[in-house]
């Protein structure tokens, strides 16, 4: 018998009528079978801990060098301070702080070098009992017995006598213990504001103002407009919230006054004060803690400061209070008037907020609650 072949299987194939013939094809075993099942780790929650103490940690280094850079921010604040002023405030006695506020701005104009009187005068009570902060302003026209020197604009004293006096004038006008001192130049809050990424404003009424001309020559100048400011909230820069707060006439409104370029410093400080308390600056905090007190020369130490931001933080804007002192427009002065003394006691929060009398004009005393604003009555 002759030796057969074994016959070759022939691997199936389709044909219009189906499979015919050959055998199904085996596993492959050219390689490792893959398979796409998912199988969770039933251990996942062990790894919990782990990233929970990596976020605290990362937390404890942004917080301690973020203390750090402010608190080398206010020790050279501090160190601007003459020490004789310290000398001149109050202990602080209760749940109220009293703080005076100057600010300034006058390093960078022409022909105001050698100025030092205060451009705003602001009282800032914050107080924790009441959860209120509040706010009064003087204006700086105001004539008022200057301790040695005699009746004269209130503006006067920091000129006469730097912060120390002009924290004693104050202090014997309102007969409010004062705290604490914060000179705020507004020449530089133009780098500060843009550090923070800017402010928002809520501009009561339309403004055209023509000063400080940005263009090189007299003709440019002749031919502009001058700085406009739509009514509305809108976002500003560190160059244009500076010029706003600048504003000293208004062309669009004549009757504006010297109260309204306070209110207009007023609201740069309280737009700061909140984008300095936001989250967003907290989180950059570390990189430019050590730039946000570089326009304030003051005695408030790193606690103080840490205080009054929560402070702050935790007042609703529904309870802040804006008060201004007031009186009779004489020349270029302005002589006070009795109801100087109830807006006092409306300051401190012994008498109910009362506005302006109607028809006591642009210097008319009184306080007012949340958004509103004193204006002309």
């Amino acid at each position: 018998m002759g030796c057969r072949m074994p016959s070759e299987e022939k691997p199936y194939r389709l044909y219009r009528g189906g499979r015919i013939k050959g055998k199904v094809p085996g596993p492959r075993t050219d390689g490792p079978r893959r398979s796409f099942a998912f199988k969770p780790n039933r251990n996942w929650w062990k790894a919990i801990p782990v990233v929970l103490a990596f976020f605290l940690l990362l937390v404890i280094v942004w917080a301690l060098v973020s203390y750090f850079q402010f608190r080398d921010g206010v020790s050279s604040a501090n160190k601007r301070l003459d020490p004789r002023v310290r000398r001149a405030l109050d202990p602080q006695r209760g749940k109220a702080t009293d703080i005076l506020l100057l600010g300034t701005d006058h390093a960078q104009l022409a022909g105001r070098e050698s100025a030092h009187r205060s451009d705003s005068i602001t009282l800032v009570r914050v107080d924790t009992g009441r959860h209120r902060i509040a706010y009064l302003s003087i204006p700086r026209d105001l004539v008022v017995d200057v301790p040695g020197h005699g009746e004269s604009k209130i503006n006067a004293a920091m000129q006469l006598g730097g912060p120390r006096l002009a924290a004693l004038t104050v202090g014997k006008l309102t007969g409010l213990p004062i705290n604490h001192v914060a000179v705020v130049d507004f020449s530089q809050f133009e780098k500060l504001i843009d550090k923070l990424g800017g402010i928002d404003i809520t501009v009561a009424k339309p403004i055209v103002s023509k000063f400080d001309c940005p263009y090189p020559t007299e003709e440019r100048c002749a031919q502009w407009d001058g700085w406009r400011f739509a009514k509305g909230k809108q976002h500003m820069d560190g160059h244009r919230a500076l010029i706003y707060s600048r504003v000293r006439k208004n062309a669009l409104d004549p009757s504006d006054t010297d109260f309204a370029r306070a209110e207009r410093n007023q609201q740069v400080l309280q737009a700061v004060a909140s984008k300095l308390t936001s989250f967003g600056t907290l989180v950059k905090l570390p990189f430019i803690g050590s730039d946000l007190l570089a326009p304030i020369t003051t005695d408030m130490s790193t606690k103080t400061f840490l205080s009054l931001g929560w402070s702050k933080f935790r007042t609703g804007g529904g309870s802040t209070l804006h008060c201004r002192l007031g009186g009779e427009p004489n020349g270029g002065e302005i002589r006070s008037v009795q109801e100087n003394l109830s807006v006092i006691q409306e300051f401190t929060g012994a008498s109910a907020p009362q506005p302006p009398v109607p028809g006591s004009g642009a210097f008319g005393p009184g306080c007012v609650t949340g958004s509103q604003t004193l204006g002309v009555r």
